[in-house]
């Protein structure tokens, strides 16, 4: 538990909702629901937002001038969302596994359904890539304290191999590395907790991985009740956590010290994260429950990810 100062509150601002024109899509939801419900936002190379709508299986697009549309829609359950260095986009849906979106077709393309051809993943929530383009990605499923068996993956896009690194996760979701990808930081939503996943060097074996592919995992920080969502990371080390139920945004220390608390101005579904903007400074956070992009501004620049790597 944490005794010392209180964290710096940061109060979010609009940046843009989902017009009226893409949230009457053909009703797939029950009533009381919300009508679409983001999550997975990504930046491209040349500003464009990408995020998922879970509820009617649609890949939106928020345009640097603000002009929003939907560039795929396709039977599915989308939740995380990364781009290739390449401009390749990576979907982690719930019910078909890894999928690929072409954006000037609009077509998805299962790329991984499990871990074999008869096992089904649980159901897929983030993903991540590492630097040498090594695909890192959560099955979530109906994962949580009563049944903590959810899995953190690896996968080589160019051998096709895959590797669970962990299998005894309470619900994990959102994932991030530190700094030199030495560890592997994890939201185990249902256990209010991040765990913080050492990553063994590579071996000799195929595609250069050990055979043990993890050290003594334990608990980073903890929250109160259900969270956190996605991670994302600064070039400092300091973790971002997206707290949804609560409506706030958590920046911590690399030693799980509360530097900043970012309040939401919308709902309190603060589910994802994404840094942005000119100088990477600016925290873009999806508000699901009013479909919603939020902003704050932060004095240290978010780690490049892997699609913005040179």
């Amino acid at each position: 538990m944490y005794f010392g100062p209180p964290p710096q509150l940061i109060e979010a601002e609009l940046v843009s909702a989902v017009p009226d024109g893409l949230r009457n899509a053909p009703p797939k939801v029950k009533p009381g629901q919300p009508r679409c419900f983001l999550e997975g936002p990504s930046f491209d190379r040349v500003g464009n937002l990408y995020v998922v709508d879970i509820r009617y299986g649609r890949i939106l697009r928020l345009a640097p001038g603000g002009q929003w549309d939907a560039v795929a829609e396709y039977d599915g359950e989308p939740n995380g969302l990364k781009i290739h260095r390449d401009g390749r986009i990576f979907v982690a849906d719930r019910k078909r596994g890894i999928v690929l979106i072409d954006p000037v077709r609009g077509t998805a393309e299962t790329v991984l359904a499990g871990p074999s051809k008869s096992e089904p993943f649980k159901g897929l929530n983030d993903l991540i890539f590492a630097a040498n383009g090594d695909l890192y990605f959560t099955d979530q499923g109906r994962t949580g304290l009563q049944d903590p068996t959810g899995r953190v993956y690896r996968f080589d896009l160019r051998t096709d191999r895959l590797q669970c690194l962990i299998g005894n996760v309470p619900s994990p979701n959102g994932l991030v590395f530190n700094v030199r990808e030495t560890a592997l930081f994890v939201a185990a939503t249902r256990g209010s907790s991040v765990w913080r996943i050492p990553l063994s060097e590579p071996g000799a074996g195929a595609a250069g991985w050990p055979s043990q592919p993890i050290g003594a995992a334990s608990q980073f920080t903890q929250l109160y009740t259900p969270g956190p969502d996605g991670l994302a990371l600064d070039e400092e080390g300091n973790l971002v956590i997206a707290h949804p139920t609560a409506g706030f945004v958590w920046v911590v220390s690399k030693y799980g010290v509360p530097l900043f608390q970012i309040r939401s101005c919308a709902k309190e579904m603060t589910t994802n994260i994404a840094y942005g903007g000119a100088d990477n400074k600016t925290l873009f956070i999806v508000e699901s429950k009013s479909a919603s992009i939020l902003a704050a501004r932060l004095p240290v620049a978010g780690k490049r990810m892997y699609s913005h790597a040179d």
